[in-house]
């Protein structure tokens, strides 16, 4: 597959996890998933959606009632129909570019020899072994898969000579060096902009390197961390002096599985509180495999009797293992629940799975070694809520036969009565509202879901937003998705908004509306609305369940009234912000010169035809412009009597020669005039060269109309610059090369007069020391823009709103170029257009794999909400990276409790919100300090403790 063969329209956010390479290698994967029920159509979904080449789901089993807990796909009227064929039309719509098949055989090695990558899903250890070893024997990758109730497994050899090309995905650690030593070791500085990222045993190729050019050509070095800013490496003592410059990057290292891949043992763990338990997981299915081949069934829901058998088998296999730690109260939790198909731990041990069908056909991503357990036993009903019983968890010939069997009818009646309000319907919004539907959440009288989003579908969702189909784009997401998941569970009472959630919306979502709710899912992609919807949810005292993702990282949180901490106010403004100086002169990442172009976007293109446009039509707009300072105040009535006087173009050829002038301006003069006041033998005060480490010294370029990064720049320039005044522009090259050929460049000569700030102090001074020159200009240009009289009075502009995602109306390709072209000025690499947009459109990457974990961890914590569990151990919160197999699920922080010093009655004592409601005793001052926690800290905004005092006079 080519790359121009890659649908970058659809997989646009997954290709920032996985890349263009990665991709053609999983165009021509071939896979096998054996078993539908509901973990092998989860890990189906979420491998066509990836985009493989085919797929081809397996199963000879037909529908029974409790497939449909956990198997979004099937329906009532499919009761008795082959499970593959009840699937195969539904799964082939999720992605044109993969074949889907079904196959209803037997497994035999004819048939499993055409596949790249087999998985087996709940399949009788018997199957696993033999399939397993003709895998291993014939260099196919080989998965297996499975979900007992609360619990899950997944294994995977990958053979003896699978490489993995990329480790862990992340962008190599880079640094810019100030200076490397000649000993045995040679030690490398690196510039104090800011402390490098580098730990002891990564591999780093060296490049740019003046002096020492030895290294730049050396391979990968291995490397031990000495400080903040310094590491080691190897005996350079034989090498030339260090002279300046140089870029040390990070070089991830291909790894071989070989001996450590037939590893049996338990490897990864997916919560360090359960290392025992989990440990006898593993022997623990291998003893239910040996129950079901002796009842042809597994263990009846809530059978002791089957329990204390399964626990029998379990110590005999760990005499074989001489194992003894064995912990029997999970392995007969295990064995009540063993019937159990839950929906959440499919979605999660599906995501898993499927996220190692990518590594297998990418060799992206390391694979996981070779075992992994899970468990959310603590799921459970608690201690005080009684035990449940064989006749409370048998099967109903009823769509939630699996759940039933591990949480009882009454539980199920309970969750069909809830009521939950869900912000967004993106990719987590569909998980979860798959989820809901199969496990019936508002599917009964009295309960509803009540889902919003304002957006619109794009062809990009389809990639992991699978409640979505082509048809549909164009059309509301939380309308669509309310009518996809009435498909899967007909008895779903889900209602449709299409509000933002803000304060704009407080009429809508009001005390009232949160009063009827059992809590809130925020499935949102940015930490503002998080933070509203937390605060909200805080003031109303209702649960929240939180999730986000990127790439194949992802995150969970629960939040319960009293008892755990909240999600809080934004602790962090996001991206690092980047010197005003570094941005406009001395640029020595590629961040820096796609921020600068995005800027420079804003400020031609959006920015300034607002202006213009508000001062068309606003009277008061000059005097508003004055009111926020002189400085700013030049700069933005400079600009609109600039467009609407000097620069206005009356034609397409008025537009590319100002495109032309623009080019020389920010390519050539600058350079020049900021090479003419810091000469390239500049030194500072110190003696040291003024161009060194951060400080690349640039170069002017000359423009050359056989130059395609050149003339990419004139034409969408010209384009823009033409969009904003209404005129039509063109994509013909030869055409606009005509006109170039007219277009007088003005010489420049440097001046000597203009200061350059170096550090944004200097900068902010150098703008108080113009503050007498800046009010003169300004009286000059509110003269100027009095006697401005234009020729047609309804004349407006049109700001350009930057959009990534549109190829045809030259923004990202301004973008582009326009930071290219100072790239090459400043002699750092380029990047492509891909990579451009990733960082200048702030894309958030994405891939159904981790989508689904995250959803399947969310739902397992709605379970326990819904019971109304009240110990704080029985929660989870997780950080997971399906990259490495990075697990961490830990028990929420609690709620902090607060300390008031009640100065008027002279005593203080320690409260937190539960006793702050019955509390009477409160002055009026004191009202308020009780209505700002309950507000605004009711379980627990703030990490810290907190002290309020009050002072009477």
């Amino acid at each position: 597959m080519a790359q121009a063969d890659i649908d970058e329209g659809l997989y646009s956010r997954q290709l920032y996890v996985i890349d263009h390479d990665a991709m053609r290698r999983m165009g021509k994967a071939d896979v096998l998933i054996a078993g539908m029920r509901g973990l092998g159509v989860e890990i189906a979904k979420n491998v066509i959606l990836a985009g493989v080449r085919s797929v081809t789901i397996q199963d000879e089993g037909v529908v029974q009632w409790r497939d449909l807990s956990s198997q979004f796909y099937l329906k009532e009227a499919d009761l008795g129909q082959n499970r593959a064929l009840c699937s195969e039309k539904q799964l082939s719509s999720l992605n044109v570019y993969v074949r889907v098949s079904a196959w209803t055989n037997k497994l035999d090695e004819d048939f499993l020899s055409k596949f790249q990558v087999v998985v087996l899903t709940n399949s009788p250890l018997e199957e696993q072994l033999h399939v397993g070893a003709f895998c291993h024997s014939n260099n196919i990758k080989f998965i297996v898969a499975d979900t007992r109730g609360l619990c899950g497994q997944l294994f995977c050899d990958f053979g003896e000579s699978f490489e993995v090309r990329d480790t862990n995905g992340e962008t190599p650690v880079s640094a810019m060096i100030a200076h490397i030593s000649k000993d045995n070791p040679g030690i490398v500085t690196c510039t104090d902009e800011e402390s490098h990222e580098f730990t002891d045993g990564m591999f780093v190729n060296f490049s740019e390197i003046q002096g020492m050019t030895e290294l730049n050509s050396y391979g990968p070095i291995e490397i031990k961390v000495r400080g903040s800013y310094s590491f080691s490496i190897c005996d350079t003592s034989n090498f030339s002096e260090y002279v300046k410059g140089g870029v040390v990057t990070e070089k991830p290292l291909n790894v071989a599985l070989d001996e450590a891949i037939r590893d049996p043992g338990l490897v990864e763990m997916t919560d360090y509180g359960k290392t025992q338990r989990h440990l006898s997981l593993h022997l623990a299915f291998q003893a239910l495999h040996r129950f079901t081949q002796k009842y042809s069934r597994a263990p009846h829901p809530r059978s002791q009797a089957g329990a204390e058998e399964l626990v029998a088998i379990t110590k005999e296999l760990c005499k074989d293992a001489k194992f003894d730690e064995l912990d029997e109260d999970a392995v007969r939790q295990l064995s009540l629940v063993a019937s159990g198909d839950l929906a959440p731990v499919s979605a999660f041990i599906g995501g898993l799975a499927a996220q190692e069908v990518v590594k297998a056909c990418s060799g992206k991503f390391t694979p996981l070694r070779q075992w992994l357990y899970f468990d959310a036993l603590e799921c459970l009903p608690q201690e005080n809520d009684g035990v449940l019983s064989e006749d409370a968890c048998a099967p109903r010939d009823s769509r939630y036969d699996g759940q039933i069997s591990v949480f009882g009818s009454a539980f199920q009646d309970k969750l069909k009565k809830q009521n939950y309000f869900l912000v967004g319907a993106g990719a987590i919004g569909c998980e979860l509202l798959k989820n809901f539907a199969l496990i019936g959440l508002g599917a009964g009288e009295g309960g509803n879901i009540t889902v919003t989003d304002m957006d619109s579908i794009e062809r990009s969702n389809l990639n992991r937003q699978f409640l979505f189909h082509s048809k549909d784009i164009g059309r509301l997401k939380s309308e669509v998705a309310a009518e996809s998941v009435k498909e899967m569970n007909p008895y779903m009472n889900i209602t449709a908004h299409q509000n933002r959630v803000c304060p704009e919306t407080e009429e809508v979502y009001t005390h009232s509306f949160y009063s009827n709710l059992d809590g809130v899912a925020a499935a949102l992609d940015n930490v503002d609305a998080r933070v509203y919807l937390d605060q909200c949810c805080v003031r109303n005292k209702k649960p929240m369940l939180e999730g986000g993702t990127l790439g194949s990282k992802g995150h969970t949180l629960v939040v319960v009234p009293h008892l755990t901490e909240s999600y809080g106010p934004s602790t962090s403004g996001g991206q690092k912000a980047i010197p005003i100086c570094t941005l406009k002169n001395f640029p020595h990442r590629i961040e820096h010169t796609l921020q600068w172009a995005r800027d420079q976007f804003e400020g031609l293109f959006k920015q300034t035809a607002e202006n213009v446009n508000n001062f068309l039509s606003d009277p008061t707009f000059v005097d508003r412009t004055v009111a926020r300072g002189d400085v700013e105040a030049v700069e933005i009535l400079e600009g609109v009597y600039r467009i609407l006087g000097e620069e206005w173009p009356q034609n397409w050829a008025d537009c590319v020669s100002w495109a032309r002038r623009q080019w020389e301006t920010l390519y050539n003069n600058q350079i020049k005039q900021l090479l003419h006041c810091f000469p390239r033998d500049q030194v500072t005060s110190s003696g040291l060269p003024f161009w060194m480490g951060a400080k690349r010294c640039p170069d002017p370029l000359t423009f050359d109309t056989n130059n395609t990064t050149h003339m990419d720049f004139i034409v969408a320039a010209a384009n823009l610059y033409g969009q904003i005044y209404g005129i039509t522009g063109s994509r013909n090259r030869a055409d606009i090369q005509s006109i170039l050929q007219g277009v007088k460049v003005p010489e420049f000569t440097p001046k000597s007069s203009v200061k350059i700030a170096v550090t944004d102090q200097e900068l902010k001074e150098e703008n108080e020391e113009r503050k007498e020159e800046d009010k003169v200009k300004l009286e000059m240009l509110k003269e100027k823009l009095s006697k401005l009289q234009l020729k047609d009075q309804s004349f407006r502009m049109h700001p350009q709103e930057f959009e990534k995602d549109d190829d045809s109306n030259f923004h990202m390709d301004y973008i582009v170029a326009t930071s290219n072209l100072r790239a090459e000025n400043y002699n750092i690499p380029t990047a492509d257009r891909h990579k451009s947009k990733l960082i200048a459109g702030r894309i958030i990457p994405a891939i159904a794999t981790t989508t689904a974990a995250i959803a399947g961890l969310m739902c397992l914590e709605l379970y326990k909400l819904v019971q109304g569990h009240q110990k704080i151990t029985s929660y989870r919160n997780a950080y997971i990276n399906l990259a490495t197999q990075y697990f961490v699920l830990s028990q929420p922080c609690v709620a902090p409790t607060y300390t008031v010093i009640l100065s008027e009655f002279f005593f203080y004592f320690p409260i937190n919100t539960k006793n702050l409601h019955s509390c009477e005793m409160f002055s009026s001052n004191l009202r308020f300090i009780y209505n700002f926690i309950k507000i605004n800290n009711a379980y627990g905004i703030y990490s810290k403790k907190l002290f309020y005092t009050l002072m009477e006079d």
